[in-house]
């Protein structure tokens, strides 16, 4: 049985371990596979993304079919999207307004790879998840 393609594609900074937890965490939590993942550094962000947006590794972004999250909205979609605790934690975000929520964002994304390092390449895919989650 062939399993359908992720809906929503996560693009985030290949090479920063924080990022990287963050995609190992929704990989984990992500049962229904809504989520495919690709380095910003990568081929696919070339096609999918604007240069801003390739260029700016301090940014997650999520494209889905209709919509482009940036920054805590894009972590807030994520959340809401997964499975029970989470997707409450995603309402609960969305509650602050995104200004509040952006700098927070920023601020951790300044500090991310002082904080939590990063690799000396981007994460590469387990063959698992290559075959469904990183088209």
């Amino acid at each position: 049985m062939q399993k359908k393609a992720p809906q929503n594609l996560v693009f985030f900074d290949g090479v920063c371990n924080l990022c990287n937890g963050f995609v190992d965490f929704v990989i984990q939590n992500d049962t229904h596979h809504r989520f495919g993942f690709s380095p910003l550094q990568g081929e696919l962000a070339k096609s999918k993304l604007s240069n801003e947006d390739r260029m700016s590794l301090e940014t997650v972004v999520v494209v889905t079919p209709t919509e482009t999250f940036r920054k805590s909205d894009a972590v807030l979609f994520v959340l809401k999207n997964l499975p029970g605790i989470f997707r409450g934690l995603g309402a609960i975000g969305a509650i602050f307004p995104r200004g509040f929520r952006d700098y927070v964002y920023d601020f951790v994304a300044k500090n991310r790879l002082g904080w939590f390092g990063e690799k000396p390449s981007c994460r590469l895919p387990t063959p698992e998840e290559r075959e469904v989650l990183f088209p």
